[in-house]
């Protein structure tokens, strides 16, 4: 640059140099300048180099570190909350129902009335909305005790509370002096407008004191994310309750889940309007037995018994049993590992006819 203050002959020589640099560097752009006439035309006798490309790597992200527990799903952090055991109502005036698309485990299992009622567990997603909220029975506090949830509920029946008050369990009672963590929703008539979220349940939690960190038993599941069932081929089955309560999922092939419906029509969440689906379908038979004239019943939820598994369209006999504090599935004498994803659990009296195709 001391050459552009020079004056005279040397001035000339400089003017020289900064031309050529010019024109070398218009050799380089893809579109001509205003000044540009032609590109270089490298000739026979020319040496043309280009510059070193080097190879450009996708981004590799780590594995996650951890898994949530109860979907075998990956988690950047260990999981060691509670998770929360919510009981959600299935009467046609309930449907369709909040959040049930965000809980890791679902059981839908047969109530008084001759309707059924959904445990659902809640622990890797911060659902904003579950609901509606209705009543607890014994065997549902057996299966919220077996994942060592907080139970969440309005209402219960006499063994219910008995059982929760003899064995000291953690649970919030919208009825009975826990309703500033629910709430009641305006565009449904009580008591099918009932509900919460995992927010206020642990602000709930807190408050009661209740222990935070979670000390259930844990789950299996396969470590390549493969189904490894050897039974027939299954991408629709049918699972008649009752009158009205007539389930059914079918397989989509390109999602790798089951999608649920009831009564002909697909089975949606109220919030996102999507189709409930499953990753894991189990369809397990169990002893039923009426209690009393209201209908009220027993469900046996320890087995074992026998059932279904569905995994990526594929299905397999299986006994079932509560075993290391979980209902689990077994073929062979061994455990069926769950695929990484969530699961629905169809519990129902002994000899329904389910259908398969």
């Amino acid at each position: 640059m001391k050459s552009l203050k020079l004056r005279g002959k040397r001035n000339l020589s400089a003017w020289l140099v900064l031309g050529c640099s010019v024109i070398a560097l218009s050799g380089c752009s893809d579109t001509p300048s205003a000044t540009q006439t032609a590109s270089p035309v490298p000739t026979a006798t020319t040496s043309v180099s280009s510059p070193t490309v080097q190879p450009v790597s996708a981004e590799v992200k780590p594995e996650a570190p951890y898994k949530f527990p109860l979907t075998g799903l990956p988690s950047d952090k260990e999981v060691k909350s509670r998770p929360f055991m919510v009981m959600v109502e299935n009467s046609p005036q309930a449907r369709p129902q909040t959040g049930l698309d965000q809980a890791d485990i679902v059981y839908e299992i047969l109530a008084e009335g001759e309707i059924t009622r959904f445990v659902s567990i809640f622990q890797s997603i911060e659902a904003k909305a579950i609901g509606p909220v209705r009543s607890i029975r014994p065997y549902f506090v057996e299966l919220g005790d077996s994942f060592d949830a907080v139970l969440v509920h309005a209402g219960w029946s006499q063994d219910a509370m008995n059982m929760m008050a003899g064995r000291k369990l953690a649970h919030l009672d919208e009825v009975y002096g826990d309703g500033a963590y629910y709430w009641r929703a305006t565009d449904r008539k009580a008591p099918h407008n009932l509900y919460t979220s995992v927010d206020k349940m642990k602000q709930g939690a807190e408050a009661r004191k209740f222990r935070s960190e979670w000390n259930g038993p844990l789950l299996t599941f396969a470590k390549d994310g493969q189904s490894k069932l050897t039974g027939a081929a299954a991408t629709n089955i049918q699972i008649p309750y009752i009158q009205g309560y007539f389930v059914a999922y079918e397989y989509s092939t390109a999602e790798g889940v089951y999608k649920r419906s009831m009564e002909g029509k697909p089975h949606v969440d109220k919030e996102t309007g999507k189709q409930l689906q499953t990753t894991n379908l189990l369809v397990l038979e169990s002893k039923h037995k009426i209690l009393d004239k209201e209908g009220r019943r027993t469900v046996d939820v320890f087995g074992p018994g026998k059932g279904l598994i569905l995994q990526q369209g594929k299905s397999q006999q299986i006994t079932w049993e509560r075993k290391g504090g979980m209902i689990r599935a077994y073929a062979d004498g061994k455990e069926v590992p769950l695929l990484p994803g969530n699961t629905w659990v169809q519990i129902v009296p002994e000899g329904t006819a389910v259908k398969m195709e």
